[in-house]
């Protein structure tokens, strides 16, 4: 990866994308460098992921409240000012919310199980 120069964002200046969920959807403004992706989510009220996740992220509940499940059958519930972390193929995960939540979350190749620290 290369170095990343001090910089600020103005989240609200990125493309939005929208993505429909089984139910309920997401919206993201995401920056790039390289394989590394920062993003800023917000989860509608009532969304279910439409897929099991693998890939490692480090997440932060900025805002309201989000279900993990995990694919061996554990939820963990993160509220505002709360945080998971978890590298590439450690647990399949998906997530839900009933009221809605806003996270932040970075994922990208320095999470991969295969690299040495």
């Amino acid at each position: 990866m290369n170095p990343i120069p001090f910089q600020t964002t103005d989240w609200m200046s990125l493309p939005e994308e929208k993505n429909n969920g089984t139910t309920g959807f997401s919206s993201s403004r995401t920056l790039h460098y390289g394989d590394l992706r920062i993003r800023l989510v917000k989860y509608s009220a009532n969304y279910l992921a439409d897929h099991w996740c693998k890939r490692g992220h480090i997440l932060y509940c900025m805002e309201g409240e989000l279900t993990t499940e995990l694919e061996h059958g554990q939820t963990v519930t993160l509220r505002a000012g709360m945080s998971y972390q978890v590298s590439d193929d450690m647990s399949s995960h998906r997530s839900s919310t009933l009221h809605g939540a806003t996270l932040f979350i970075v994922d990208g190749g320095f999470l991969g199980t295969n690299k040495s620290l």
